[in-house]
């Protein structure tokens, strides 16, 4: 029974998609275990170039089920909207499957994410707006919506309205906004019911047969490690748990079940939304990395703040996820710099911290150390193997490996789903 965990290693932006997509082809069934359409994917095939925001990297590949599972939060209309758009383009999304017990953003949710957003001012966190964390807290305060809801009208009703007598509250008296109507909530939710009915599934039980039977099964979380809600940069964080756990609980899957753990890793570091960034870059390093690695982000279309690699949180990355692996992309966006800085340690108040450190207070003071590697100027998108890599792209590989503490199995050294190298399979 072969089942993989593949997250991010970093902030998310890793480039999870193009291995996702890599492993499509070879794995039965792609999962999506927590996050919502916050979280943005981009797949290059051939020519084409396909941005996800909801749906598993693994809709694009033929023989393979995308699976949403019970712990992400689905909103319909851009769950409709991402399939229609697919099949537009020729893609079959027949057959998706969606966990019954995944929960739903309502309209209201959307509205108090975005209100309370713009009331923080300064000490805002950076949502993307789409209403993820209002939804993940129902889901918290037992009032949440879930998509078997939507085949109950009785339900949906109780549910909405209960959910809808404090957030009036706080929406008219708080916000000065106008209530929101349950009965036209229950309207809208309802008129989605007969459209995703087709995809409603136990995924649960469907996942444990399938591993039962053999099947190849891919877990995709969305964002990364240093935006889990519990082991990432707290509060600037999102609101579920991206790392290798959340596997477990936002699929039903049980923990042994989970044979390898694969972090993706991007060859230097980026970031959407506000929180500490040790080594970002404010110069021309910084825009030079944004402009050639086209750091703007799938899902929010904003700019992501660019820095150095940072081994500290790659360490971090493989001892909270248990990391066998690493995939190791967009290691073609350093070409042409002459040396490249390598983030070792931090230095917090005058000490030298080689482990990311827990407090918050901390983690804001720290500054990076770096030690400085050689670069490489030769094209690298056409290497098919380690050895076709220039040697000071091979060295730079090896030292991100010897820091980060679990073997670099795979390396992107383009877009295209083809440009890859595959160093050890992952299967």
């Amino acid at each position: 029974m072969p089942a993989l965990v593949l997250l991010g290693a970093q902030w998310g932006d890793e480039g999870k998609g193009k291995a996702t997509d890599l492993l499509g082809g070879s794995v039965d069934y792609v999962v999506r275990y927590q996050g919502g359409n916050n979280a943005g994917h981009t797949v290059v095939v051939g020519d084409q170039k396909y941005a996800l925001h909801l749906l598993p990297s693994g809709i694009l590949s033929p023989d393979c089920t995308p699976v949403i599972g019970n712990g992400v939060v689905v909103d319909p209309s851009v769950l409709l909207s991402e399939l229609s758009g697919l099949n537009e383009r020729g893609v079959d999304t027949s057959k998706l499957l969606i966990s019954g017990n995944a929960h739903i953003i309502t309209p209201y949710n959307v509205t108090v994410d975005k209100v309370t957003e713009r009331f923080l001012g300064k000490r805002k966190i950076g949502t993307t707006g789409r209403g993820i964390g209002p939804t993940y807290a129902d889901k918290i305060n037992r009032v949440g919506i879930r998509v078997q809801d939507l085949y109950d009208e009785s339900i949906l009703t109780q549910k909405v309205e209960a959910a809808l007598d404090v957030k009036n509250q706080l929406l008219t008296k708080l916000y000065n906004r106008r209530a929101i109507a349950a009965d036209q909530v229950v309207e809208e939710l309802l008129g989605y019911a007969e459209q995703i009915r087709g995809y409603v599934a136990d995924t649960t039980l469907v996942l444990n047969n399938a591993l039962d039977d053999d099947k190849v099964v891919l877990f995709e979380g969305g964002q990364g490690t240093l935006l889990d809600i519990d082991h990432g940069t707290y509060p600037f964080v999102t609101s579920s748990n991206p790392t290798a756990g959340g596997a477990c609980t936002g699929s039903g899957v049980g923990p042994t079940k989970i044979s390898r753990v694969i972090g993706i890793l991007k060859a230097y570091t980026t970031r959407v939304g506000a929180g500490p960034f040790p080594t970002e870059l404010f110069d021309e390093d910084g825009e030079a990395l944004r402009r050639i690695g086209g750091e703007r982000g799938v899902t929010t279309g904003r700019d992501r703040r660019c820095g150095w690699f940072d081994a500290v949180i790659a360490r971090y990355a493989t001892r909270v996820n248990g990391l066998t692996d690493f995939f190791l992309t967009k290691l073609d966006v350093l070409t042409g710099w002459e040396q490249i800085p390598v983030c070792v340690a931090y230095e917090i108040d005058g000490r030298r911290v080689e482990e990311l450190p827990y407090s918050q207070t901390d983690f804001h003071h720290a500054k990076p150390v770096y030690e400085m590697l050689p670069g490489w100027s030769e094209d690298i998108s056409r290497a098919k193997t380690f050895e076709d890599l220039p040697k000071n792209a091979q060295a730079y590989v090896k030292a991100l490996e010897e820091m980060s503490g679990a073997p670099i199995s795979a390396i992107g050294v383009g877009p295209g789903r083809d440009e890859t190298i595959e160093i050890n399979s992952f299967l």
